[in-house]
């Protein structure tokens, strides 16, 4: 038997068999041998740099993103969406693990590609456990967890097939590193076991290849539905892009009234249309849950000085608003990010979900939604929201809870239901906007009412204060005791 969602009704199904139906249609065979809580498809998109502003259903007058709008209105849209860290890699890491950045080892929040560690192969990631589970498994896009170097012995088990991908490709790092390389692995081909071929290289200076790459990963995710229709899998779609510099197909450009942003924004918007169609098409929309979200606020660095390889884009960076700061600062704008979860049938439609989740919950929703046990043998940060999802008892989700992580996976806020206490004001920006933090005397902000910090409320509040802050430096002591699979 089988949970299946009709309207607002949870109903139970039995497994329908194909002696039931017609079955001479691709998509009545689909539907008849599998059930939509029966081992469903996830696809999660994870966009570059993108802010919560970026969206039109979240009010920016002159960006388009029709479809994206529509998975908000059409699914679970979270107003209240985090990631872990305002930064690639360590946002990256929480994703997959459901783990927060201060256990991953790595002492830093972005892994360039000389850097000796690596996403460490006992980390148990999505794509592990679905694998496991049964799942054809792929990814499309930048990984940014660890690069094969001379400093780790060109190891290759520090790229994705070494953590659950059957397939990848895309790139090791952002595409405006000097060395950063177009890459393509499978497990289908023993050459390529754990490692990898190389597409191009110097992305930087190969404008076409650049240009092209979220066209080229569209192609790839809409050609591996396609090939895994009747199975179940998993796809991890992470474009490199609106991450500077920006790069859009030539169809692309010119097309809208923000200029590239705008044009690199409706490129991604049309990728996820053409995703959606190839699902539709293969009779699998109802197998399907659809994640949407970005690793972390916009580069607003950019807006006050040239980009270090692409010159002068000040204009061409994202919006955080209504949140303070954005990529780099652990202000509001750094890590909230749009969150929309999916799923015709089985979520409700037009559904806006105020209570707080992060990426951090991915992981474990999706193993309760796919039948995957949770690993024991670690701390896993994240919970299960699926409760939110399909109208049980939400009482059931654990209360919600968020360690911000800074530049070496420090612990730097902490958020307690609508109260988070700040104990560093880092900005990539350069500005504390007045303010001065430290563990000592931290900041304490309400969050639901003051979206843009401005009013500190630490004296006012002093019993929340100090509760907060000895729970920080609780965490930060466990986190530190546990260390990591590196050590």
């Amino acid at each position: 038997m089988f949970f299946y969602r009709l309207s607002s009704k949870v109903v139970l199904l039995p497994l329908i068999v194909c002696s039931l139906l017609s079955c001479t249609d691709s998509k009545q065979i689909i539907k008849a041998t599998r059930a939509p809580l029966d081992k469903p498809n996830v696809i999660i998109f994870y966009l570059d740099d993108s802010g919560y502003g970026d969206f039109s259903h979240n009010g920016n007058p002159t960006i388009a993103t029709p479809t994206i709008s529509k998975l908000a209105g059409e699914g679970v849209n979270f107003s209240q969406f985090y990631t872990s860290s305002p930064a690639c890699s360590a946002s990256r890491y929480s994703l997959l693990t459901g783990r927060v950045p201060g256990r991953s080892g790595l002492d830093n929040w972005v892994i360039g590609p000389e850097h000796p560690k690596y996403l460490h192969p006992k980390e148990v990631t999505i794509a592990e456990g679905l694998k496991n589970h049964g799942y054809q498994t792929a990814m499309f896009g930048k990984w940014h967890l660890g690069s094969p170097n001379k400093a780790n012995g060109m190891a290759v088990e520090s790229l994705p097939l070494a953590h659950g991908f059957d397939y990848w490709l895309g790139t090791n790092v952002s595409h405006d590193y000097a060395n950063a390389k177009l890459l393509e692995s499978t497990l289908s081909e023993p050459q390529f076991v754990a490692g990898y071929r190389e597409i191009a290289s110097d992305l930087p200076n190969k404008i076409e290849v650049s240009d092209n790459l979220t066209q080229r990963y569209t192609d790839s995710v809409v050609n591996f539905i396609e090939q895994n229709k009747a199975k179940p899998f998993f796809a991890y779609v992470a474009f490199n892009q609106p991450h500077l510099g920006l790069h859009v197909a030539p169809r692309f450009k010119g097309k809208s009234r923000r200029g590239l942003l705008g044009d690199v924004m409706r490129e991604i918007d049309n990728s996820l249309a053409r995703v959606i169609a190839a699902i539709d098409n293969a009779g699998i929309t109802e197998n399907t849950l659809i994640i949407f979200s970005s690793d972390n606020g916009p580069w607003l660095k950019f807006q006050q000085k040239k980009h270090h390889h692409y010159g002068d884009v000040r204009l061409d960076v994202g919006y955080a608003m209504p949140f303070r700061d954005g990529k780099g600062s652990n202000w509001e704008g750094g890590h909230r990010v749009p969150g929309i979860f999916y799923w015709p049938g089985v979520f409700d439609a037009d559904k806006i979900e105020q209570a707080p989740i992060s990426t951090l919950d991915i992981l474990p929703t999706i193993f309760s939604l796919t039948g995957v046990t949770l690993p024991l043998d670690r701390t896993i940060d994240g919970r299960d929201i699926s409760s939110y999802l399909i109208d049980e008892n939400i009482q059931k989700v654990k209360p919600f809870e968020l360690l911000y992580s800074g530049k070496e996976n420090q612990i730097t806020a902490l958020r307690r239901g609508p109260w988070k206490l700040v104990t560093n004001t880092y900005s990539q920006l350069g500005d504390n906007y007045g303010y001065n933090a430290s563990i000592q005397t931290p900041l304490l902000f309400q969050v639901e009412h003051d979206l843009s910090e401005s009013i500190d409320r630490a004296k006012e509040q002093p019993k929340i204060t100090n509760t907060l802050s000895e729970e920080l430096a609780k965490h930060q002591q466990s986190i530190t005791a546990q260390g990591s699979f590196w050590h």
